[in-house]
């Protein structure tokens, strides 16, 4: 048994198993380079009847990292924040993302929620930029929600199968959830809502 898996079976045979997997949310959603999803879906085949709950406290966890990354941003980012980014390797997606946070914060956040693109890009921009802290909660949680409770809905319908349909199709779930979510702000602005 792989290492991954051997603690994938102990985190399933603790009774703080659930807490344990929303402060590996948060961390996941902060520091830690490893997709939550490859310890979510496990522990979704494994307890199929709290599936959902399982999601929402891997939502409540990542809502949590969200507002520490939001406040390294706001409060640290010279310190703390720019050695996170080159410790992540993600310098470059910075730049790239601040351009279309000073456009959009909204649709950025919930852009980069969905996608496969880290995370804590999005939290350093929304913090720096002093961005509203409930419209940041709002994206964060609409993004993650829809990434989260779309894995509990794939491991519903689809069980052990699963896993290997979200590594194959991440990235083309995550851009399709982006056009549907870029055509549903555009159709709101064309009516003027």
């Amino acid at each position: 048994m792989s290492r991954a898996a051997d603690w994938t079976q102990r985190l399933l045979d603790s009774r703080y198993g659930l807490a344990w997997l929303g402060v590996l949310s948060a961390l996941e959603t902060t520091i830690l380079p490893i997709p939550i999803e490859l310890i979510m879906v496990p522990y979704m085949l494994a307890r199929p009847r709290r599936l959902w709950l399982i999601a929402a406290v891997t939502l409540l966890g990542c809502m949590v990292g969200s507002l520490l990354g939001y406040a390294v941003g706001f409060f640290l980012f010279d310190s703390v924040g720019q050695p996170l980014l080159a410790w992540l390797d993600a310098g470059e997606a910075y730049d790239s993302f601040e351009q279309k946070f000073s456009d959009n914060g909204f649709l950025a956040i919930l852009a980069i929620g969905v996608t496969p693109v880290p995370f804590q890009v999005a939290l350093l921009a929304a913090g720096i930029a002093g961005y509203a802290l409930p419209l940041f909660l709002a994206a964060v949680g609409m993004a993650r929600g829809l990434r989260y409770f779309g894995l509990a809905l794939l491991v519903w319908l689809v069980g052990e199968r699963a896993l290997a349909l979200w590594r194959r199709h991440a990235l083309a779930t995550g851009l399709g959830l982006l056009v549907f979510i870029g055509a549903v702000f555009a159709a709101m602005r064309w009516m003027g809502a």
